[in-house]
Protein backbone atom coordinates (compact mmCIF):
# COMPACT_ATOMS: atom_id res chain seq x y z
CA UNK A 1 0.00 0.00 0.00
CA UNK A 2 3.18 2.54 0.84
CA UNK A 3 4.59 1.47 -2.26
CA UNK A 4 1.42 2.21 -4.44
CA UNK A 5 1.07 5.55 -2.58
CA UNK A 6 5.08 6.34 -3.24
CA UNK A 7 4.33 5.37 -7.19
CA UNK A 8 1.53 7.99 -7.60
CA UNK A 9 3.68 10.49 -5.87
CA UNK A 10 6.66 10.04 -8.11
CA UNK A 11 3.78 10.01 -10.87
CA UNK A 12 2.89 13.55 -9.64
CA UNK A 13 6.83 14.94 -9.47
CA UNK A 14 7.21 13.36 -12.71
CA UNK A 15 3.92 15.75 -14.26
CA UNK A 16 4.84 18.43 -12.30
CA UNK A 17 8.74 18.00 -14.31
CA UNK A 18 6.95 17.89 -17.43
CA UNK A 19 4.94 21.19 -17.25
CA UNK A 20 8.47 22.49 -16.62
CA UNK A 21 9.58 21.25 -19.25
CA UNK A 22 7.35 22.71 -21.67
CA UNK A 23 9.02 25.89 -21.26
CA UNK A 24 12.30 24.56 -22.87
CA UNK A 25 10.19 23.36 -25.61
CA UNK A 26 9.75 26.70 -26.15
CA UNK A 27 13.08 27.51 -26.23
CA UNK A 28 14.16 24.76 -28.71
CA UNK A 29 11.53 25.08 -31.27
CA UNK A 30 12.14 27.89 -33.48
CA UNK A 31 8.50 28.49 -35.17
CA UNK A 32 7.04 31.25 -33.74
CA UNK A 33 4.91 31.17 -30.66
CA UNK A 34 1.43 31.31 -32.73
CA UNK A 35 2.61 28.78 -34.69
CA UNK A 36 3.50 27.11 -32.16
CA UNK A 37 0.59 27.35 -30.11
CA UNK A 38 -1.92 26.16 -33.48
CA UNK A 39 0.39 23.05 -33.97
CA UNK A 40 0.29 22.05 -30.20
CA UNK A 41 -3.77 22.06 -29.61
CA UNK A 42 -4.37 21.21 -33.38
CA UNK A 43 -2.09 17.64 -32.48
CA UNK A 44 -3.24 17.73 -28.88
CA UNK A 45 -7.18 17.52 -30.26
CA UNK A 46 -6.43 14.59 -32.66
CA UNK A 47 -4.77 12.84 -29.54
CA UNK A 48 -8.04 13.89 -27.22
CA UNK A 49 -10.42 12.89 -29.99
CA UNK A 50 -8.73 9.38 -30.49
CA UNK A 51 -8.59 9.21 -26.19
CA UNK A 52 -12.23 9.52 -26.06
CA UNK A 53 -12.92 7.42 -28.57
CA UNK A 54 -10.81 4.32 -27.23
CA UNK A 55 -12.51 5.19 -23.79
CA UNK A 56 -16.21 5.72 -25.33
CA UNK A 57 -17.14 8.89 -23.89
CA UNK A 58 -19.88 11.03 -24.92
CA UNK A 59 -18.90 14.22 -26.71
CA UNK A 60 -22.54 15.95 -27.09
CA UNK A 61 -23.00 19.07 -25.33
CA UNK A 62 -25.42 21.61 -25.07
CA UNK A 63 -24.90 24.82 -27.35
CA UNK A 64 -24.54 27.06 -24.42
CA UNK A 65 -21.79 24.44 -22.98
CA UNK A 66 -20.39 24.67 -26.46
CA UNK A 67 -19.35 28.62 -26.27
CA UNK A 68 -18.31 28.66 -22.64
CA UNK A 69 -16.21 26.06 -23.29
CA UNK A 70 -15.11 27.97 -26.44
CA UNK A 71 -14.27 30.84 -24.58
CA UNK A 72 -11.70 28.92 -22.38
CA UNK A 73 -10.45 27.55 -25.13
CA UNK A 74 -9.31 30.90 -26.34
CA UNK A 75 -7.99 32.17 -23.14
CA UNK A 76 -6.05 29.08 -23.16
CA UNK A 77 -4.68 29.74 -26.31
CA UNK A 78 -4.33 33.68 -25.19
CA UNK A 79 -1.81 31.76 -22.70
CA UNK A 80 0.18 29.76 -24.27
CA UNK A 81 0.93 32.62 -27.15
CA UNK A 82 2.28 35.03 -24.80
CA UNK A 83 3.61 32.50 -22.93
CA UNK A 84 5.94 31.40 -25.33
CA UNK A 85 6.11 34.76 -26.71
CA UNK A 86 7.71 35.81 -23.67
CA UNK A 87 10.45 33.03 -23.70
CA UNK A 88 11.26 34.44 -27.12
CA UNK A 89 11.44 38.24 -26.39
CA UNK A 90 13.79 37.24 -22.92
CA UNK A 91 14.00 33.37 -21.56
CA UNK A 92 12.73 30.55 -20.01
CA UNK A 93 13.78 31.80 -16.85
CA UNK A 94 12.06 35.26 -16.84
CA UNK A 95 8.82 33.65 -18.71
CA UNK A 96 8.61 30.94 -15.53
CA UNK A 97 9.32 33.83 -12.71
CA UNK A 98 6.32 35.92 -14.58
CA UNK A 99 4.13 32.73 -14.66
CA UNK A 100 4.55 31.96 -10.77
CA UNK A 101 2.59 35.64 -10.40
CA UNK A 102 -0.35 33.67 -11.27
CA UNK A 103 -1.37 33.83 -7.10
CA UNK A 104 -1.31 37.50 -6.91
CA UNK A 105 -4.05 37.25 -10.18
CA UNK A 106 -6.19 34.86 -8.78
CA UNK A 107 -6.31 36.74 -4.95
CA UNK A 108 -8.36 39.16 -6.47
CA UNK A 109 -10.20 37.04 -9.75
CA UNK A 110 -11.43 34.00 -7.25
CA UNK A 111 -13.35 36.85 -5.12
CA UNK A 112 -14.98 38.30 -7.86
CA UNK A 113 -16.25 34.72 -9.44
CA UNK A 114 -16.95 33.31 -6.37
CA UNK A 115 -18.34 36.38 -5.06
CA UNK A 116 -15.95 36.24 -1.94
CA UNK A 117 -14.60 39.13 0.35
CA UNK A 118 -10.59 39.44 -1.04
CA UNK A 119 -8.85 38.07 2.91
CA UNK A 120 -6.17 40.15 4.48
CA UNK A 121 -3.04 38.07 3.58
CA UNK A 122 -4.00 38.15 -0.18
CA UNK A 123 -3.63 41.80 -0.07
CA UNK A 124 0.16 41.15 1.65
CA UNK A 125 1.08 38.47 -0.40
CA UNK A 126 0.09 40.25 -3.52
CA UNK A 127 2.40 43.18 -2.64
CA UNK A 128 5.25 40.51 -2.04
CA UNK A 129 4.80 39.50 -5.51
CA UNK A 130 4.75 43.03 -6.72
CA UNK A 131 8.09 43.75 -4.98
CA UNK A 132 9.25 40.63 -6.49
CA UNK A 133 8.36 41.21 -9.68
CA UNK A 134 9.79 44.73 -9.56
CA UNK A 135 13.34 43.44 -8.21
CA UNK A 136 13.21 41.37 -11.37
CA UNK A 137 12.39 44.23 -13.64
CA UNK A 138 15.06 46.35 -12.50
CA UNK A 139 17.85 44.25 -12.47
CA UNK A 140 16.42 42.71 -15.89
CA UNK A 141 15.57 45.92 -17.85
CA UNK A 142 16.40 44.72 -21.58
CA UNK A 143 13.64 41.66 -20.86
CA UNK A 144 10.84 44.58 -20.59
CA UNK A 145 8.99 42.95 -23.02
CA UNK A 146 9.25 39.40 -22.16
CA UNK A 147 8.49 40.24 -18.68
CA UNK A 148 4.99 42.15 -19.32
CA UNK A 149 4.33 39.13 -21.93
CA UNK A 150 4.99 36.71 -18.60
CA UNK A 151 2.59 39.05 -16.15
CA UNK A 152 0.24 38.71 -19.02
CA UNK A 153 0.19 35.22 -19.47
CA UNK A 154 -0.27 34.37 -15.89
CA UNK A 155 -2.78 36.29 -16.09
CA UNK A 156 -4.90 34.58 -19.02
CA UNK A 157 -3.51 31.15 -16.82
CA UNK A 158 -5.13 32.32 -13.42
CA UNK A 159 -8.81 33.18 -15.40
CA UNK A 160 -8.28 30.02 -17.31
CA UNK A 161 -7.97 28.17 -14.00
CA UNK A 162 -10.58 29.96 -12.09
CA UNK A 163 -13.03 29.51 -15.15
CA UNK A 164 -12.13 25.30 -15.28
CA UNK A 165 -12.47 25.40 -12.10
CA UNK A 166 -16.00 25.84 -12.31
CA UNK A 167 -16.63 23.68 -15.75
CA UNK A 168 -14.77 20.43 -14.08
CA UNK A 169 -17.64 20.62 -10.86
CA UNK A 170 -20.03 19.53 -13.53
CA UNK A 171 -18.77 18.81 -16.53
CA UNK A 172 -16.29 16.04 -17.63
CA UNK A 173 -12.51 16.89 -17.74
CA UNK A 174 -11.38 15.20 -21.10
CA UNK A 175 -14.52 16.08 -22.78
CA UNK A 176 -13.65 19.90 -21.20
CA UNK A 177 -10.40 19.62 -22.91
CA UNK A 178 -11.66 18.53 -26.18
CA UNK A 179 -13.78 21.28 -26.47
CA UNK A 180 -11.53 24.07 -25.47
CA UNK A 181 -8.57 22.64 -27.91
CA UNK A 182 -10.21 22.74 -30.64
CA UNK A 183 -11.77 26.56 -29.93
CA UNK A 184 -8.07 26.94 -29.56
CA UNK A 185 -7.29 26.15 -32.85
CA UNK A 186 -10.27 27.90 -34.61
CA UNK A 187 -9.14 30.77 -32.64
CA UNK A 188 -5.65 30.93 -33.53
CA UNK A 189 -6.71 29.67 -37.71
CA UNK A 190 -8.95 32.89 -37.82
CA UNK A 191 -6.33 35.04 -36.62
CA UNK A 192 -3.59 33.58 -39.12
CA UNK A 193 -6.07 33.88 -42.05
CA UNK A 194 -6.67 37.65 -41.42
CA UNK A 195 -3.27 38.30 -40.22
CA UNK A 196 0.04 38.39 -42.34
CA UNK A 197 1.57 34.73 -40.96
CA UNK A 198 -0.79 32.94 -43.65
CA UNK A 199 -1.27 29.15 -44.40
CA UNK A 200 1.37 28.70 -46.84
CA UNK A 201 3.87 26.08 -47.82
CA UNK A 202 6.14 27.63 -45.08
CA UNK A 203 3.80 27.02 -42.62
CA UNK A 204 3.56 23.80 -42.56
CA UNK A 205 7.39 23.28 -44.16
CA UNK A 206 8.85 22.49 -40.58
CA UNK A 207 12.58 21.00 -39.89
CA UNK A 208 12.48 17.55 -38.22
CA UNK A 209 13.51 18.54 -34.93
CA UNK A 210 11.11 21.12 -34.68
CA UNK A 211 8.13 18.00 -36.12
CA UNK A 212 10.12 15.71 -32.69
CA UNK A 213 9.93 18.86 -30.28
CA UNK A 214 6.06 19.29 -31.26
CA UNK A 215 4.71 16.16 -30.83
CA UNK A 216 6.57 15.84 -27.65
CA UNK A 217 4.95 19.09 -26.36
CA UNK A 218 1.36 18.08 -27.79
CA UNK A 219 1.71 14.21 -26.76
CA UNK A 220 3.75 14.19 -23.32
CA UNK A 221 3.23 17.76 -22.00
CA UNK A 222 -0.31 18.17 -23.28
CA UNK A 223 -2.52 15.07 -23.59
CA UNK A 224 -0.68 13.07 -21.14
CA UNK A 225 0.21 15.78 -18.87
CA UNK A 226 -3.42 16.78 -18.53
CA UNK A 227 -5.17 13.35 -18.09
CA UNK A 228 -2.52 12.13 -15.93
CA UNK A 229 -2.68 15.10 -13.65
CA UNK A 230 -6.50 13.96 -13.38
CA UNK A 231 -5.55 10.44 -12.80
CA UNK A 232 -3.12 11.45 -10.47
CA UNK A 233 -6.25 13.66 -7.99
CA UNK A 234 -7.55 10.18 -7.58
CA UNK A 235 -4.80 8.52 -5.07
CA UNK A 236 -3.16 11.91 -4.10
CA UNK A 237 -5.37 15.09 -2.72
CA UNK A 238 -6.19 18.14 -4.71
CA UNK A 239 -4.03 20.47 -2.17
CA UNK A 240 -0.74 18.44 -2.70
CA UNK A 241 -1.51 18.27 -6.03
CA UNK A 242 -1.57 21.68 -6.70
CA UNK A 243 0.81 22.95 -4.24
CA UNK A 244 3.52 20.35 -6.32
CA UNK A 245 2.81 22.04 -9.21
CA UNK A 246 3.52 25.11 -8.06
CA UNK A 247 7.38 23.49 -7.93
CA UNK A 248 6.97 23.73 -11.61
CA UNK A 249 8.68 26.96 -11.94
CA UNK A 250 11.95 25.72 -10.31
CA UNK A 251 11.92 23.08 -12.55
CA UNK A 252 12.08 24.82 -15.14
CA UNK A 253 14.59 27.40 -14.28
CA UNK A 254 16.94 24.43 -12.97
CA UNK A 255 16.56 22.55 -16.11
CA UNK A 256 17.01 26.49 -18.06
CA UNK A 257 20.46 26.59 -16.13
CA UNK A 258 21.48 23.19 -16.94
CA UNK A 259 20.79 23.47 -20.46
CA UNK A 260 21.54 26.83 -21.64
CA UNK A 261 23.78 28.18 -18.89
CA UNK A 262 25.00 31.18 -20.84
CA UNK A 263 21.27 32.45 -21.76
CA UNK A 264 20.03 31.69 -18.25
CA UNK A 265 22.28 33.01 -15.77
CA UNK A 266 20.57 35.68 -14.48
CA UNK A 267 21.80 38.48 -11.79
CA UNK A 268 21.27 37.53 -8.01
CA UNK A 269 18.15 40.24 -7.71
CA UNK A 270 16.66 38.10 -10.10
CA UNK A 271 16.83 34.92 -8.38
CA UNK A 272 15.92 36.80 -5.22
CA UNK A 273 13.04 38.22 -6.65
CA UNK A 274 11.86 34.45 -7.85
CA UNK A 275 12.56 32.83 -4.72
CA UNK A 276 10.22 35.66 -3.04
CA UNK A 277 7.22 35.35 -5.79
CA UNK A 278 7.57 31.22 -5.92
CA UNK A 279 7.86 31.07 -1.89
CA UNK A 280 4.98 33.43 -1.79
CA UNK A 281 2.64 31.16 -4.15
CA UNK A 282 3.84 28.14 -2.03
CA UNK A 283 2.77 29.99 1.42
CA UNK A 284 -0.67 30.67 -0.38
CA UNK A 285 -1.47 27.20 -0.95
CA UNK A 286 -0.45 26.52 2.24
CA UNK A 287 -2.70 28.69 4.26
CA UNK A 288 -5.58 28.00 1.85
CA UNK A 289 -5.26 24.67 2.46
CA UNK A 290 -5.62 25.13 6.66
CA UNK A 291 -8.26 27.30 6.57
CA UNK A 292 -10.06 25.12 4.49
CA UNK A 293 -9.01 22.34 6.96
CA UNK A 294 -10.23 24.23 9.83
CA UNK A 295 -13.51 25.20 8.27
CA UNK A 296 -14.41 21.80 7.98
CA UNK A 297 -13.28 20.45 11.48
CA UNK A 298 -15.55 23.43 12.23
CA UNK A 299 -18.64 22.80 10.22
CA UNK A 300 -18.20 18.43 11.40
CA UNK A 301 -18.10 20.25 15.12
CA UNK A 302 -21.21 22.30 14.65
Amino acid sequence: MQNAKLKHYFHLHFLVFIAGFTAILGELITIGSIALVWYRMAIASVLMFLFIKIIRLRTKITKKLFWQFSVAGIIIALHWITFFESINQSNVSIALAMFSSGAFFASFIEPIFFKRRVLPYEILFGLVVIFGVFLITSSEINYLTGILLGLLSALFSTLFAVINGRFIVNHNATIISFYEFISGVVFISIFIIFSDIKFNAEFFLLSSSDWIYLLILASVCTAYAFIGAVEVMRYISPYTVILSYNLEPLYGIALALLLFPEKEKMSPQFYIGAILIIATVITDAILKNYKKRRNKRKTITN
